[in-house]
């Protein structure tokens, strides 16, 4: 019977999520992971044969379900669950930003997040175990202008987090965990490129990331957290 310990991440076709799955495939943890791209999921098809990976939408709540039934009926519950896909809006302020922009942040970033804790959390009640991690943001706990999506999504994490926190019994807990400053990924090009040459690769921030993350239990239920920094 394969023992492994078992990590549920979105998100993991890009940026922090692909970091991620380096980490915990060294670990020797099993990873079940998605993201959009079905070409980018076939390379980790590939490349990590002993894991399970899909494509899907967070935002399709359909999706997530369907995945969520697969993972579980052929593994059981995950020993941790990391909210990670995300994206952010084009840089403008809140009054030029259209009804459908607004909507799709929120949609992946806030609706993504509450489909797969629908889909996963209540199998990892029934198993009395485990952990949760909501990706936020330090723009999920001040303003940055021309963001205004974004902060809103990422404040709406924290609410969530917290209010969650308090309907969870003792044997799970669930963080609100901001990377710790800007990442080189393709979001904080897009966003804030003033601050990419000053920030660290994924690869360097899941290193400092998934040990601290791996260190969180019960007793950090509801706390709204930071990585530590890199360099």
């Amino acid at each position: 019977m394969n023992t492994a310990k078992r990590v549920v991440i979105t998100g993991v076709t890009q940026g922090l999520g692909r970091a991620m799955v380096d980490r915990f495939d060294e670990l020797g943890w099993t990873v079940h992971g998605c993201g959009r791209s079905i070409n980018k999921v076939e390379e980790l098809r590939v490349e990590f044969a002993n894991h399970d990976f899909e494509a899907v939408d967070v935002g399709d709540a359909q999706a997530v379900s369907r995945w969520a039934d697969q993972v579980l009926n052929a593994f059981g519950a995950p020993d941790l669950l990391i909210n990670n896909a995300s994206i952010v809006n084009r840089n403008a302020p809140i009054w030029s930003i259209s009804d459908e922009e607004f909507t799709d942040v929120m949609r992946i970033n806030v609706n993504g997040t509450v489909n797969v804790i629908r889909s996963f959390v209540p199998a990892m009640i029934d198993a009395q175990r485990g952990m949760i991690v909501n990706m936020s943001s330090g723009w999920g706990r001040e303003g940055e202008a021309e963001l205004a999506p974004y902060c809103a999504s990422k404040f709406a994490i924290e609410g969530l987090t917290q209010s969650m926190a308090l309907e969870l019994p003792e044997s799970i807990g669930v963080v609100a965990l901001d990377p710790g400053g800007g990442i080189q990924t393709s979001m904080l090009a897009a966003c804030g490129p003033q601050y990419m040459s000053g920030s660290p690769t994924p690869e360097a921030w899941s290193r400092a990331a998934v040990p601290y993350i791996l260190r969180l239990t019960t007793k950090d239920n509801g706390k709204s957290l930071t990585c530590p920094r890199v360099g």
